[in-house]
């Protein structure tokens, strides 16, 4: 059975495009067939850590979203661009990185149901077990319409006071629209922090289970954005929690 996975930040700067690529590109290593879909269609960048070319862009999901082609004719295989054994295959589905392109999304908008629309479109013809939907930060239209269709929500936040704060109120509506699952991710923790404390304070805040608590790592700051951590680095603690989400979202 196919499911619709959708990874949120209710602030940037939280890794939640890297850790979309990496549950994607871990799910694809275990045989799944794995779609992607950059819907941060302001601020597009999933697509580098695939190592993605923009000469390589046929069309994008903006195309879509203006009624140029199906949503089929945007998804590339990617499956041969993360320099590892895969098993699966990764589909992603950028947005376009044309900065003309951007400012007419952000001027004219576009029909957000077509979203997901185009959502159970790339299930079926993709034949996928994964869709995976890597959101906008905060809370817009078409986010809430991704939570709502999502069978699982990943909820990804740094400790911090700020995150803390916006983070509650993803939580909220994400229980509102009856998310099936929902995955606490704690990123970036600074190695000086408890990180059972860590755990404790996020748990008891929101009660919901944390799935994982990643470290700060100056191995992820180096790589910079240039592959897939938990391919590269596959032995790493990151990568090891990363795989207990994998598990945790076969469920």
């Amino acid at each position: 059975m196919s499911k619709i996975i959708s990874i949120h930040s209710f602030r940037g700067g939280t890794g939640k495009s890297n850790t979309t690529a990496n549950l994607a590109s871990l799910l694809a290593r275990d045989g799944m067939r794995v779609g992607v879909v950059d819907t941060d269609i302001a601020s597009p960048g999933i697509h580098v850590l695939f190592n993605f070319d923009e000469a390589e862009l046929v069309h994008s999901l903006n195309d879509y979203l203006w009624g140029k082609c199906p949503i089929k004719e945007t998804a590339h295989d990617v499956t041969g661009h993360v320099g590892a054994d895969i098993k699966g295959q990764i589909f992603l589905i950028p947005s376009s990185i044309k900065a003309g392109e951007i400012a007419r999304i952000l001027r004219e908008g576009y029909d957000v149901g077509l979203l997901n629309d185009g959502f159970r479109d790339l299930v079926k013809e993709l034949k996928l077990d994964f869709l995976m939907i890597d959101t906008h930060p905060g809370l817009n239209e078409e986010t809430l319409l991704s939570i709502a269709i999502s069978d699982a929500l990943v909820i990804i936040m740094r400790p911090d006071q700020q995150d803390y704060q916006g983070t509650a109120v993803t939580v909220d509506v994400a229980r509102k629209l009856d998310v099936p699952k929902i995955v606490m991710l704690v990123n970036k923790c600074p190695t000086a922090f408890d990180f059972n404390e860590v755990r404790e304070r996020v748990e008891q805040t929101y009660n919901i289970k944390v799935g994982a608590i990643l470290p700060h790592s100056d191995e992820m700051m180096v790589l910079a954005s240039s592959g897939i951590f938990s391919l590269k680095y596959p032995d790493h603690p990151i990568s090891k929690s990363l795989m207990g989400i994998v598990e945790e979202l076969k469920k």
